[in-house]
C-alpha cells in the first residue's frame, strides 16, 4: 500500500463541473488516509468556487483552460513552476491530454493515477478508471483503492458555501418576494447536451402543477440557458422566480439548498443539488445513470431508454439514431416522482 502520510500531494483534475464535484467523494478518502500530508488540488479556474472552502485540500491552484493558459506552452509554464514545490505524489485522476501534460510537467517524484497514453512511460503507478462497473464517484476512489487504499467510507458529494454566497441567495429570494414559510421547487432545464433536455413546455407544465399546489417554483440555470427558461415561464400561468444567469457557481449552491426538491436534467447542476442535501428528481437519456446519476439515495431517476449499451459513448449512441429522446418521460411521470420525494422527506421552507 502507498504511504500517504506527511507527504506533499497534489491532484489534478480540470474536468467539467460535474465531474468536479464527483471527485469530493475522492478528496474526503484521500484526507483520511494522508495524514499530516499538505494537500494540493489544481482545477479549472471557472469552477474553482465548487471546492474554494473544501477542508480535504489546503491549497487550491487554478488553471483558465478555456482562457490565457490554452496553450501548451502556457500548462508547461504552470506545470514548471508547481514542480518548484517539490512534490513527493501527484495523482491525476483523469486520462485527457491536457491534464495529463500537467501532470507530466509537474514531475512530482512519484507520478500515480490516470494518464493519456502519450505521457505513462513517465509514471510510477498507473490505475485504469472503471468505467463499466462503478459509479464515477466510486470510480475516482477506485484509484486509490487500486494503490492499496481498502477504507472508501465518504460523507458524499461536497459543496461548501460560505457566508457571502448565503447572503446572496438570501436577498435575492426577499427581492422576489419569498416569503418565510414559503416552500421552493427548483428546475434545471437545460444541459450542455441538446439531446438530453426535456421540452421546456413540459417543465412549465410540472411547475404550474406544483404552483398550483402551494409550491414557489425557481428556475436555476446559466445565461445558456435564458432563452429555454424564458420559453417555459411564457408557457405557465403560475409567473416563476427566474434565477436563470443571476449566481455565480458558489451562489447557485447557497440558493439551491433553500429548495424542498430540485427537479433537472442530467447536468452540472443536478449534482450541484445532490452536494446540498436536496431531493432530485433527474431525468435521463441517452447517458446511463448508473455511471452519472446522482449520487445520493434521495433522489428518483427517471429514464427514457431500458437498455444501454456498456462501453458505448453518447456520442455514438446520438449518432447512430435509435434513441428516442428524453421526451418520452411524461409530466405525469415527474410529477408523481417528485411528490414522493416530497412525501419521504421533510420539506426545506424559506426563512427570511
Amino acid at each position: 500500500m502507498i504511504n500517504l502520510r506527511h507527504k506533499k500531494i497534489i491532484v489534478t483534475f480540470l474536468m467539467h463541473l460535474g465531474d468536479l464535484i464527483l471527485i469530493t467523494p475522492f478528496l474526503q478518502v484521500l484526507r483520511r488516509h494522508a495524514t499530516g500530508s499538505d494537500i494540493t488540488l489544481v482545477v479549472d479556474e471557472k469552477l474553482a468556487d465548487v471546492v474554494r472552502y473544501n477542508p480535504n485540500i489546503d491549497h487550491l491552484v487554478t488553471v483558465d483552460k478555456k482562457g490565457k493558459d490554452n496553450s501548451v506552452g502556457a500548462l508547461w509554464h504552470i506545470g514548471r513552476n508547481l514542480h518548484r514545490n517539490h512534490y513527493d505524489i501527484l495523482i491525476n485522476l483523469h486520462p485527457n491530454e491536457r491534464t495529463s501534460f500537467l501532470a507530466f510537467a509537474i514531475h512530482a517524484r512519484e507520478f500515480d493515477g490516470m494518464s493519456h497514453f502519450l505521457f505513462r512511460p513517465f509514471m510510477h503507478r498507473y490505475t485504469r478508471l472503471d468505467r463499466t462497473h462503478l459509479h464515477a464517484a466510486d470510480m475516482y476512489i477506485n484509484v486509490l483503492e487500486q494503490m492499496g487504499i481498502e477504507d472508501r467510507r465518504n460523507d458524499g458529494l461536497q459543496f461548501l458555501t460560505c457566508p457571502a454566497w448565503e447572503q446572496t441567495a438570501h436577498e435575492f429570494y426577499a427581492a422576489q418576494g419569498v416569503e418565510t414559510g414559503d416552500k421552493l421547487i427548483g428546475f434545471n432545464i437545460g444541459s450542455a447536451v441538446p439531446q438530453k433536455r426535456w421540452p421546456p413546455r413540459r417543465f412549465a407544465s410540472v411547475a404550474d402543477y406544483f404552483s398550483e399546489n402551494g409550491y414557489r417554483c425557481v428556475f436555476f440555470g446559466g445565461p445558456m440557458d435564458i432563452d429555454m427558461v424564458r420559453e417555459a415561464a411564457e408557457l405557465m400561468k403560475y409567473p416563476p422566480v427566474i434565477a436563470t444567469g443571476k449566481f455565480s457557481l458558489g451562489e447557485l449552491a447557497a440558493a439551491i439548498r433553500w429548495c424542498s426538491l430540485f427537479i433537472t436534467n442530467d447536468s452540472g447542476p443536478m449534482h450541484v443539488a445532490v452536494s446540498q442535501k436536496v431531493p432530485v428528481v433527474a431525468l435521463y437519456g441517452p447517458s446511463n445513470p448508473m455511471f452519472y446519476g446522482p449520487y445520493t439515495d434521495k433522489a428518483i431517476v427517471l429514464e427514457s431508454t431500458d437498455h444501454y449499451e456498456v462501453g458505448k459513448s453518447m456520442k455514438k449512441i446520438i449518432k447512430e439514431g435509435k434513441y428516442q429522446g428524453i421526451s418520452v418521460i411524461s409530466a405525469a411521470q415527474v410529477i408523481e416522482a417528485a411528490e414522493e420525494l416530497l412525501q419521504r422527506y421533510p420539506q426545506q421552507v424559506a426563512a427570511l
